[in-house]
């Protein structure tokens, strides 16, 4: 991922004098006439340098009074003043790719105090030591009240907790909610963010990473900062009860349709527990073999249409005319629901990402990273699994 314009040297050192007063940033102060000039014309001895191993302060005038190195990922350097002050190096290794803000105070012999401020890039990190992010949902976006914060990451993250202070989710108004971790089904490493509750409709949501320079353990590096802003939307949830082979439908706390469906057949059976709105597609071809089912229960359903999918293991709300003599009667599928035509359709048009579907009376429950299973952990289980309890 590019993230500055430019390439930065490997493993050389920048050298950088601090900004002069004329640039406007910092400030130097003495006493009487002449005193910003002198204290500029001394600022500008003052230099600082950053690369793989340490970052550098030196001045060639007076004595270094504090250094503070800070940066918005990673935060402060820690580092000690040489015995006669003319330099300060930092005794971490500085996160590489990142720009490091540098406070500088100092004292003239006679006495006077003048102080500069700048900025030092350090060195990329190599691409294979570097960590991203893929978040849900997009920023901009209106979601539904069951859709939890999930960022997945392309490498092993070993320092959880560290990761973790960097990650956080607001909202207006205020909601309760906690990060939990998990595996992704490919085995990622995965924190979601999950409310208490479902979200209240219209609440405005903001993710911010703060990742760029933090060390997510051995050596891995973040390069992402993101603030990311979306709406919550109405409150459309849904009843599957596999029992009943109905769908009952609710918008802003008030039901209002029961629909005939035919869900899993024995050996097929839908999920149980609450399934979240992945996504949507109007029409897709449907076949076992995406599923993972072969031999004497393949099947090859060709066009389907309104499709809602539900879990990544692939199911879905969906039309299902074949069937239409099930609907409310029996369940007859390899494990979606579905519906008649016109109810499908109907359903498809309410439905958003984030919406909440709960599947009663079926047999095994989701898992929690099958899509977005978060809401079948209980509350005290799902906060036990952040990295800072």
């Amino acid at each position: 991922m590019k993230r500055r314009a430019g390439a930065r040297a490997a493993a050389a050192a920048v050298l950088l004098a601090l900004l002069s007063a004329s640039a406007g940033c910092g400030s130097a102060s003495g006493p009487g006439p002449g005193g910003d000039a002198k204290a500029a014309a001394r600022a500008t001895g003052i230099t600082a340098a950053a690369g793989n191993r340490h970052v550098t302060v030196r001045t060639g005038v007076g004595r270094l009074a504090s250094v503070r190195v800070s940066a918005p990922g990673p935060g402060d350097l820690a580092g000690s003043l040489s015995a006669d002050r003319r330099m300060w190096v930092s005794r971490a290794r500085p996160a590489p790719g990142v720009t490091y803000t540098v406070v500088v105070r100092a004292m003239g012999e006679d006495g006077e105090r003048f102080g500069r401020t700048a900025a030092v890039n350090t060195p990329d990190p190599p691409e294979e030591r570097t960590v991203v992010g893929v978040y849900s949902p997009d920023g901009g976006t209106t979601v539904g009240v069951a859709m939890p914060v999930s960022i997945v990451f392309n490498r092993p993250v070993r320092d959880k907790a560290t990761v973790e202070r960097h990650l956080s989710v607001t909202s207006v108004p205020p909601t309760e909610g906690s990060w939990s971790w998990l595996k992704d089904r490919d085995g990622s490493d995965r924190a979601d963010w999950r409310p208490k509750e479902y979200w209240k409709p219209d609440t405005r949501v903001t993710l911010r990473m703060g990742l760029d320079g933090v060390d997510t353990g051995g050596g891995f590096y973040g390069i992402q900062n993101r603030v990311v802003n979306f709406r919550i939307g109405a409150a459309v949830i849904s009843t599957v009860d596999v029992a009943k082979r109905t769908m009952t439908v609710s918008e802003g706390g008030r039901r209002v349709r029961t629909l005939p469906v035919s869900a899993g057949k024995e050996g097929f059976d839908t999920w149980n527990g609450t399934l979240v709105v992945l996504d949507k597609s109007p029409a897709l071809r449907m076949d076992s073999a995406s599923v993972g089912i072969f031999g004497p229960d393949a099947y090859d359903l060709g066009r389907v249409e309104w499709n809602v999918r539900l879990t990544a293991s692939g199911t879905y709300l969906h039309a299902a005319p074949w069937n239409e003599d099930k609907f409310g009667k029996a369940n007859g599928s390899h494990g979606c629901v579905g519906m008649g035509m016109a109810d499908a359709r109907w359903f498809y048009e309410r439905a958003h990402p984030g919406d909440p579907v709960t599947v009663v009376h079926s047999k095994q429950t989701v898992a929690v990273n099958n899509g977005y299973g978060d809401w079948n952990v209980d509350w005290v289980t799902w906060r036990a699994g952040s990295a800072l309890r």
